[in-house]
């Protein structure tokens, strides 16, 4: 049975107090949305916490971003909504929001693709990064368009991320998915070894997201998630002799240079 609006409504306050406690989004940040029935869009409006949100501070607007209904203005990144939407006909629910950790990530303009941890590669394959877009113009949505039909989560470069879903409750585990992912993905990082997924283990994967029922696109031909199978490896080797003679040889080119 399909929902109503105002039970849609008071899913998005939850989502909005859950993000909030989690730490997800500071002061006014964030926005959250749910397609309705009849194509309309419910949102969170502008400039309010969305931990303190109440059912009557939520907007609707129409597939163009129309206001329709509300008292407040619209989120001003009601495009992105729209956008997603627009190529996902199997989105119902998207949440953006900037989780420290793998919004650190997309500050620091790397991305969550790498295969290494399995329940990431079930539910969301991997988490690109997309180019920086000014927030509120077209910028932001020119920068998602490519990934948004091949992928349910996207770092936004120097920004934060989004993820979107059949329905809004799924949209936020997708979310926390991302968060605990950028986490472990960090703490690899920290004890100086990363453990990649091969090929054949992505492959099994996949078959097994069939079997557990989980839908959505995984796009794994450009490289995403990344497997040990194509995982390059830029350090270079040198024996101690080597090592020696390159620093013998660039101090003597020093001093005849003094």
């Amino acid at each position: 049975m399909a929902k109503t609006v105002n039970q849609h409504r008071k899913d998005i306050v939850e989502i909005g107090k859950r993000i909030y406690q989690l730490g997800y989004v500071a002061a006014f940040d964030g926005n959250i949305s749910v397609r309705l029935e009849n194509g309309n869009i419910l949102c969170t409006p502008t400039a309010m916490s969305k931990g303190f949100m109440t059912e009557d501070d939520l907007v609707i607007v129409d597939s163009q971003g129309k206001a329709i209904e509300g008292k407040r203005k619209v989120s001003s990144e009601i495009d992105m909504h729209l956008l997603i939407y627009q190529l996902r006909r199997d989105v119902n629910g998207i949440v953006h929001a900037h989780p420290p950790c793998s919004t650190g990530y997309a500050a620091a303009g790397v991305p969550l693709q790498k295969a290494i941890l399995a329940e990431v590669v079930l539910v969301l394959g991997c988490v690109p990064l997309t180019r920086y877009g000014t927030t509120g113009t077209s910028e932001l949505t020119d920068a998602i368009r490519e990934y948004v039909p091949n992928h349910d989560a996207l770092l936004l470069a120097n920004h934060g991320v989004v993820t979107y879903g059949s329905d809004l409750f799924l949209a936020h585990a997708k979310m926390e998915t991302v968060e605990h992912f950028a986490r472990i993905s960090l703490t690899t990082k920290i004890l100086g070894r990363e453990k990649i997924l091969s090929n054949d283990d992505v492959d099994k994967l996949i078959i097994a997201r069939e079997k557990y029922g989980i839908k959505g696109p995984l796009s794994v031909d450009e490289g995403c998630p990344t497997t040990k199978d194509v995982e390059t490896d830029s350090r270079i080797t040198l024996t101690k002799k080597e090592l020696v003679d390159m620093i013998h040889l660039a101090v003597s080119e020093l001093r005849s240079k003094a």
